[in-house]
Protein backbone atom coordinates (compact mmCIF):
# COMPACT_ATOMS: atom_id res chain seq x y z
CA UNK A 1 0.00 0.00 0.00
CA UNK A 2 1.36 3.25 -1.12
CA UNK A 3 0.71 6.49 1.17
CA UNK A 4 0.11 9.31 -0.81
CA UNK A 5 0.20 13.09 0.73
CA UNK A 6 -1.30 16.33 -0.04
CA UNK A 7 -0.37 19.70 0.94
CA UNK A 8 -2.94 22.20 2.12
CA UNK A 9 -3.54 25.41 0.45
CA UNK A 10 -4.93 26.53 3.72
CA UNK A 11 -1.95 29.42 4.73
CA UNK A 12 -1.18 29.65 0.93
CA UNK A 13 -4.11 31.97 -0.69
CA UNK A 14 -2.06 34.90 -1.37
CA UNK A 15 0.44 32.62 -3.39
CA UNK A 16 0.82 32.71 -7.02
CA UNK A 17 -0.91 29.42 -8.33
CA UNK A 18 1.82 28.20 -10.35
CA UNK A 19 4.81 29.44 -7.82
CA UNK A 20 2.50 27.18 -5.30
CA UNK A 21 2.32 24.24 -7.64
CA UNK A 22 5.60 24.19 -8.53
CA UNK A 23 6.96 23.88 -4.63
CA UNK A 24 4.40 21.33 -4.13
CA UNK A 25 5.54 19.29 -7.02
CA UNK A 26 8.84 19.77 -6.15
CA UNK A 27 8.34 18.30 -2.84
CA UNK A 28 7.01 15.27 -3.24
CA UNK A 29 3.43 15.69 -2.87
CA UNK A 30 1.12 13.72 -4.96
CA UNK A 31 -1.66 16.66 -4.70
CA UNK A 32 -3.53 19.49 -2.63
CA UNK A 33 -5.90 20.13 -0.57
CA UNK A 34 -8.42 23.06 -1.43
CA UNK A 35 -11.01 25.13 -0.12
CA UNK A 36 -12.28 26.79 -2.99
CA UNK A 37 -14.47 29.14 -1.71
CA UNK A 38 -11.77 30.92 0.83
CA UNK A 39 -10.38 33.03 -2.19
CA UNK A 40 -10.90 34.70 -5.36
CA UNK A 41 -9.13 32.28 -8.19
CA UNK A 42 -10.50 30.77 -10.72
CA UNK A 43 -11.51 27.67 -10.37
CA UNK A 44 -11.36 26.11 -14.04
CA UNK A 45 -8.10 27.68 -13.92
CA UNK A 46 -6.82 26.44 -10.93
CA UNK A 47 -8.10 22.63 -12.31
CA UNK A 48 -6.26 23.50 -15.45
CA UNK A 49 -2.79 24.31 -13.67
CA UNK A 50 -2.98 21.15 -11.14
CA UNK A 51 -3.80 18.54 -14.24
CA UNK A 52 -0.59 20.55 -15.82
CA UNK A 53 1.52 19.22 -12.83
CA UNK A 54 -0.09 16.06 -12.35
CA UNK A 55 -0.70 16.85 -9.22
CA UNK A 56 -4.40 15.99 -7.88
CA UNK A 57 -6.44 17.17 -5.51
CA UNK A 58 -9.17 17.06 -2.59
CA UNK A 59 -11.67 19.79 -1.23
CA UNK A 60 -11.84 20.57 2.76
CA UNK A 61 -15.38 22.66 3.07
CA UNK A 62 -17.84 24.21 5.58
CA UNK A 63 -20.68 26.20 4.58
CA UNK A 64 -20.08 29.96 3.63
CA UNK A 65 -22.39 32.69 3.97
CA UNK A 66 -25.25 33.93 6.20
CA UNK A 67 -27.47 31.03 7.83
CA UNK A 68 -30.08 32.67 10.49
CA UNK A 69 -31.61 29.24 10.94
CA UNK A 70 -31.05 25.52 10.18
CA UNK A 71 -33.02 24.99 7.46
CA UNK A 72 -30.72 27.65 5.31
CA UNK A 73 -28.13 26.26 6.91
CA UNK A 74 -29.15 22.70 5.26
CA UNK A 75 -30.10 24.57 1.88
CA UNK A 76 -26.58 25.81 1.55
CA UNK A 77 -24.92 22.73 2.61
CA UNK A 78 -26.92 21.12 -0.37
CA UNK A 79 -26.21 23.96 -2.52
CA UNK A 80 -22.06 24.12 -2.15
CA UNK A 81 -21.83 20.18 -2.25
CA UNK A 82 -23.48 19.90 -5.31
CA UNK A 83 -21.20 23.16 -6.63
CA UNK A 84 -17.93 21.48 -5.29
CA UNK A 85 -18.42 17.98 -5.97
CA UNK A 86 -18.64 19.57 -10.32
CA UNK A 87 -15.39 21.31 -9.57
CA UNK A 88 -12.96 19.90 -12.64
CA UNK A 89 -15.70 18.10 -14.63
CA UNK A 90 -13.69 18.42 -17.86
CA UNK A 91 -10.38 17.71 -16.16
CA UNK A 92 -9.07 17.11 -13.03
CA UNK A 93 -11.95 16.25 -10.54
CA UNK A 94 -11.60 15.97 -6.92
CA UNK A 95 -10.92 12.41 -4.93
CA UNK A 96 -13.30 13.58 -2.18
CA UNK A 97 -14.68 16.09 -0.04
CA UNK A 98 -13.91 16.66 3.35
CA UNK A 99 -17.07 18.63 4.78
CA UNK A 100 -17.00 20.23 8.43
CA UNK A 101 -21.05 20.00 8.94
CA UNK A 102 -23.31 21.59 11.81
CA UNK A 103 -22.52 23.11 14.74
CA UNK A 104 -22.14 21.28 18.22
CA UNK A 105 -25.21 22.45 19.02
CA UNK A 106 -27.90 20.71 16.75
CA UNK A 107 -30.02 18.47 17.49
CA UNK A 108 -30.26 14.36 16.67
CA UNK A 109 -32.77 14.92 14.09
CA UNK A 110 -30.98 18.12 12.46
CA UNK A 111 -27.19 15.74 12.71
CA UNK A 112 -29.18 13.39 11.10
CA UNK A 113 -30.77 15.73 8.40
CA UNK A 114 -27.12 16.82 7.48
CA UNK A 115 -25.50 13.33 7.40
CA UNK A 116 -28.43 12.06 4.86
CA UNK A 117 -27.70 15.57 2.72
CA UNK A 118 -23.67 14.50 2.33
CA UNK A 119 -24.61 11.16 2.10
CA UNK A 120 -27.15 11.40 -0.99
CA UNK A 121 -25.10 13.92 -2.77
CA UNK A 122 -21.89 11.47 -2.68
CA UNK A 123 -24.25 8.39 -4.30
CA UNK A 124 -24.99 10.86 -6.84
CA UNK A 125 -22.20 13.01 -8.00
CA UNK A 126 -19.77 9.87 -7.61
CA UNK A 127 -17.40 12.24 -5.39
CA UNK A 128 -17.35 10.85 -1.63
CA UNK A 129 -18.21 13.20 1.55
CA UNK A 130 -16.28 12.44 4.46
CA UNK A 131 -16.64 14.18 7.64
CA UNK A 132 -14.46 15.72 9.42
CA UNK A 133 -14.04 15.36 12.75
CA UNK A 134 -13.38 18.84 14.22
CA UNK A 135 -14.12 20.88 17.22
CA UNK A 136 -17.67 23.18 17.13
CA UNK A 137 -19.30 20.75 14.66
CA UNK A 138 -21.27 17.72 14.92
CA UNK A 139 -18.16 15.83 15.31
CA UNK A 140 -16.40 17.99 18.15
CA UNK A 141 -15.71 14.74 20.03
CA UNK A 142 -14.94 11.04 20.09
CA UNK A 143 -17.93 10.42 22.50
CA UNK A 144 -20.26 11.21 20.06
CA UNK A 145 -19.21 9.02 17.06
CA UNK A 146 -20.20 5.63 17.96
CA UNK A 147 -23.66 6.66 18.06
CA UNK A 148 -23.87 8.13 14.74
CA UNK A 149 -21.35 5.47 13.13
CA UNK A 150 -24.20 2.82 14.20
CA UNK A 151 -27.20 4.18 12.80
CA UNK A 152 -25.01 5.36 9.34
CA UNK A 153 -22.67 2.29 8.08
CA UNK A 154 -21.87 3.92 5.05
CA UNK A 155 -20.48 7.23 6.82
CA UNK A 156 -16.72 7.77 6.11
CA UNK A 157 -14.52 9.82 8.31
CA UNK A 158 -11.22 12.52 7.32
CA UNK A 159 -9.85 12.00 10.66
CA UNK A 160 -8.34 14.77 12.68
CA UNK A 161 -8.11 13.77 16.23
CA UNK A 162 -6.00 16.88 17.21
CA UNK A 163 -9.31 18.52 17.48
CA UNK A 164 -10.49 15.68 20.14
CA UNK A 165 -7.69 15.52 21.84
CA UNK A 166 -8.36 19.56 22.14
CA UNK A 167 -11.71 19.45 23.38
CA UNK A 168 -10.91 16.56 26.03
CA UNK A 169 -8.14 18.05 27.39
CA UNK A 170 -6.47 14.69 26.90
CA UNK A 171 -5.21 11.78 24.38
CA UNK A 172 -7.95 9.54 24.81
CA UNK A 173 -6.68 7.31 26.71
CA UNK A 174 -9.48 6.46 28.79
CA UNK A 175 -11.75 6.35 25.46
CA UNK A 176 -10.07 3.66 23.32
CA UNK A 177 -13.12 2.04 22.35
CA UNK A 178 -14.98 5.07 20.67
CA UNK A 179 -11.35 6.22 19.28
CA UNK A 180 -11.49 2.81 17.63
CA UNK A 181 -14.83 3.13 15.89
CA UNK A 182 -13.84 5.99 14.41
CA UNK A 183 -10.56 4.47 13.09
CA UNK A 184 -12.34 1.62 11.44
CA UNK A 185 -14.43 4.45 9.51
CA UNK A 186 -11.57 7.01 8.28
CA UNK A 187 -10.50 7.07 4.54
CA UNK A 188 -8.47 10.20 5.44
CA UNK A 189 -6.36 11.96 8.12
CA UNK A 190 -5.09 14.92 8.43
CA UNK A 191 -1.76 15.11 10.14
CA UNK A 192 -1.28 17.70 12.70
CA UNK A 193 -0.14 17.16 15.97
CA UNK A 194 -2.43 18.79 18.61
CA UNK A 195 -2.10 18.76 22.34
CA UNK A 196 -4.90 18.24 25.30
CA UNK A 197 -4.40 22.57 25.24
CA UNK A 198 -4.74 23.39 21.88
CA UNK A 199 -5.03 21.68 18.15
CA UNK A 200 -1.48 22.89 16.69
CA UNK A 201 1.97 22.49 18.79
CA UNK A 202 4.30 25.46 17.52
CA UNK A 203 6.88 22.55 16.54
CA UNK A 204 6.41 18.85 16.32
CA UNK A 205 9.85 18.29 16.48
CA UNK A 206 10.61 20.24 20.05
CA UNK A 207 11.30 17.17 22.93
CA UNK A 208 8.09 19.14 25.13
CA UNK A 209 6.16 18.00 22.17
CA UNK A 210 7.11 14.12 22.05
CA UNK A 211 3.89 13.13 24.01
CA UNK A 212 1.71 14.48 21.70
CA UNK A 213 3.09 13.17 18.53
CA UNK A 214 3.74 9.49 19.76
CA UNK A 215 -0.32 10.01 20.43
CA UNK A 216 -0.92 10.78 16.83
CA UNK A 217 1.71 8.20 15.36
CA UNK A 218 0.19 5.53 17.89
CA UNK A 219 -3.95 6.41 16.15
CA UNK A 220 -1.90 6.67 12.59
CA UNK A 221 0.10 3.34 12.98
CA UNK A 222 -3.56 1.70 13.76
CA UNK A 223 -5.29 3.06 11.12
CA UNK A 224 -2.45 2.44 8.31
CA UNK A 225 -2.41 -1.49 9.57
CA UNK A 226 -6.52 -1.59 9.25
CA UNK A 227 -5.76 -0.14 5.82
CA UNK A 228 -3.35 -2.86 4.38
CA UNK A 229 -5.49 -5.30 5.79
CA UNK A 230 -8.46 -4.05 4.27
CA UNK A 231 -6.19 -4.85 1.00
CA UNK A 232 -6.21 -0.71 0.57
CA UNK A 233 -3.92 0.27 -2.74
CA UNK A 234 -3.51 3.71 -1.57
CA UNK A 235 -4.13 5.80 1.35
CA UNK A 236 -3.99 9.52 1.39
CA UNK A 237 -2.70 12.28 4.59
CA UNK A 238 -2.76 15.95 4.45
CA UNK A 239 -0.15 17.66 6.53
CA UNK A 240 -2.20 20.18 7.65
CA UNK A 241 -0.28 22.73 9.94
CA UNK A 242 -2.05 25.74 9.17
CA UNK A 243 -1.41 29.39 9.33
CA UNK A 244 -1.36 32.31 12.13
CA UNK A 245 -3.26 31.76 14.77
CA UNK A 246 -3.31 27.96 14.44
CA UNK A 247 0.89 28.92 13.78
CA UNK A 248 2.88 30.47 16.71
CA UNK A 249 6.23 31.91 15.52
CA UNK A 250 8.78 30.67 17.04
CA UNK A 251 12.05 31.80 14.37
CA UNK A 252 11.80 35.79 13.83
CA UNK A 253 14.14 34.78 10.86
CA UNK A 254 11.65 33.55 8.76
CA UNK A 255 8.28 34.89 7.66
CA UNK A 256 5.36 32.82 8.72
CA UNK A 257 4.33 31.15 5.74
CA UNK A 258 7.97 29.63 5.67
CA UNK A 259 7.81 28.06 8.73
CA UNK A 260 4.31 26.97 8.04
CA UNK A 261 5.77 25.46 5.00
CA UNK A 262 8.71 23.40 6.94
CA UNK A 263 6.26 22.10 9.35
CA UNK A 264 4.17 20.13 6.90
CA UNK A 265 7.65 19.23 4.89
CA UNK A 266 8.82 17.89 7.61
CA UNK A 267 5.43 15.83 9.03
CA UNK A 268 5.31 14.89 5.43
CA UNK A 269 8.76 13.77 5.24
CA UNK A 270 8.27 11.84 8.91
CA UNK A 271 5.39 9.99 7.78
CA UNK A 272 7.09 9.09 4.67
CA UNK A 273 9.62 7.29 6.17
CA UNK A 274 7.53 5.88 8.59
CA UNK A 275 4.89 3.90 6.23
CA UNK A 276 6.15 4.26 2.42
CA UNK A 277 10.18 3.13 2.97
Amino acid sequence: MVLDFFCPRWGFENTDWEEFLGQVKAAGFKGIEWFPYGESSDIEEVCLLLERHNLQFSIVMTVVGETPDFESYLLKLEQQLLALSQIGKNSVRPLFISAQVGREYFSEEQIHRCLSCCLGIGRDTGVPVYQETHRNKWSFAVHVMPQILEKYPELLLTLDVSHWFCVSESYLEDQQAALDRAIERARHVHARIGHSQGSQVPDPALPQYAQALEAHLKIWDKWISQRRASGAARCTMTTEFGPPPYLIQTNNKISARQQQWDLNLWMKDLLHRRYNL
